[in-house]
C-alpha cells in the first residue's frame, strides 16, 4: 500500500516512520524536501494543486499533517486544504487530516470537566484560526457525504512530547531541565488535556487504514487532564530537579509584545484555552479501535529525556 504524508514536522515525520516500520511504501512531501531517511522525500508546496494531484496518483491514503506558520493560518490553510482535498478526490485516496480543538471555539463545553468536549460538540469557533479549521472539516465532510472522497479528521489537544510545538513545548522543557523558572499562558491551575505526539501519529495511521474511521472526526486517545502546574512539576521530578517557579504571562503583555511578535499576537485568540478548564473526551476512539493513551509517567519520562 502506498501512503502520501504531507508535512515533515514532528507528527508527519512520525506517521511516516510508523508506516515504514510496517513495510508500507511512504512518500513525505514538504517545501524543503526533508523527512525521515528511510522514506521517499519530495520537495513541493502543498498549495500547488497540480503538484499534489501528481504526487497523490496511486496513493491509498493521504495524511495532511501540514503546519503553516501560526500567524499565517487564515491565508495559507484554505489553499492547502483545497489542494489536498482535490488530490484525494482525483486519486481515490483516503484523506486523513490532522487537526486540533480550535474549531469548537470558546464556551464549547470543555470548561466543565464533567462535560468535556467530544466529537459531537458543535464547531462554533469565533476566531479566525478556529473558523478556518472548522471550515476545512466541513468541506471535507461534505465531499465525503457526496461520495466524492473518503475522509476523516483526527483532532488532538495541545501536544506534549519531544519536539512538540505547544504551550509546554521545548521552550518550557529546556528551562525545566535547567531548574529555571517558566512562564505559562492563562492560568497555571486550570485543567487541560494534553495529547502525546506518539499517540497522535498512531491515531492518524489507524484513521487512514481502518474503514470504521471514515466519515467522521476522532479525538486522539489522551490521558486525564492535568493543569500546567501539575505537568511542569511532573517534568521537573522526572528531570531530577527541584520544582521550578511558575509564573503567568499577563494578557497585557501579550498585547504589547504582539505588536512586534506575530506569534504572540495570535495567541490572544486562543488564550481562553488556558484561562479556563479545557478538557477533551477521547473515549470514542479508545472504545472503537481498542486504543489507549501512552501512560502519563512514560510520556513525561520520554519528553524530558530527549
Amino acid at each position: 500500500m502506498s501512503h502520501l504524508v504531507i508535512g515533515a514536522g514532528v507528527i508527519g515525520g512520525r506517521v511516516a516512520r510508523l508506516l515504514a516500520e510496517r513495510g508500507e511504501h511512504v512518500s513525505v512531501v514538504s517545501r524543503s524536501g526533508s523527512g525521515p531517511t528511510d522514506v521517499t522525500r519530495v520537495a513541493a508546496d502543498a498549495r500547488d494543486a497540480e503538484a499534489m494531484n501528481r504526487l497523490a496518483s496511486g496513493a491509498a491514503v493521504i495524511y495532511n499533517c501540514v503546519n503553516p506558520p501560526y500567524h499565517r493560518w487564515p491565508a495559507e490553510w484554505p489553499p492547502i486544504a483545497a489542494s489536498v482535498l482535490s488530490a484525494a478526490e482525483r486519486s481515490g485516496a483516503v484523506l486523513v487530516t490532522l487537526s486540533n480543538l480550535y474549531g469548537y471555539g470558546p464556551g464549547a463545553g470543555g470548561y466543565d470537566p464533567s462535560h468535556p468536549m467530544s466529537e459531537e460538540t458543535a464547531l462554533a469557533a469565533t476566531g479566525r484560526k478556529g473558523r478556518v479549521r472548522a471550515r476545512m472539516w466541513q468541506d471535507a465532510l461534505a465531499a465525503h457525504r457526496a461520495g466524492r472522497v473518503r475522509a476523516t479528521e483526527v483532532r488532538a489537544a495541545d501536544f506534549v512530547g519531544p519536539g512538540a510545538e505547544s504551550a509546554l513545548g521545548e521552550r518550557v522543557i529546556r528551562r525545566v531541565r535547567q531548574g529555571k523558572s517558566v512562564s505559562v499562558l492563562g492560568r497555571a491551575d486550570r485543567l487541560h488535556t494534553w495529547s502525546f505526539t506518539e499517540d497522535v501519529a498512531g491515531m492518524l495511521v489507524v484513521a487512514g487504514t481502518d474503514p470504521q474511521a471514515w466519515g467522521r472526526a476522532w479525538h486522539v486517545p489522551s490521558n486525564e487532564p492535568r493543569t500546567q502546574r501539575q505537568v511542569i512539576d511532573d517534568l521537573a521530578r522526572a528531570a531530577g530537579v527541584d520544582p521550578v517557579r511558575i509564573g503567568t504571562i499577563p494578557s497585557a503583555v501579550l498585547v504589547g509584545m504582539g505588536l512586534v511578535w506575530p506569534l504572540l499576537r495570535e495567541l490572544r485568540e486562543t488564550e481562553y484555552q488556558f484561562r479556563d478548564d479545557f478538557v477533551m473526551d477521547s473515549s470514542a476512539a479508545q472504545a472503537t479501535f481498542g486504543l489507549k493513551p501512552t501512560p502519563w509517567e512514560e510520556v513525561v519520562a520520554i519528553t524530558v529525556s530527549r
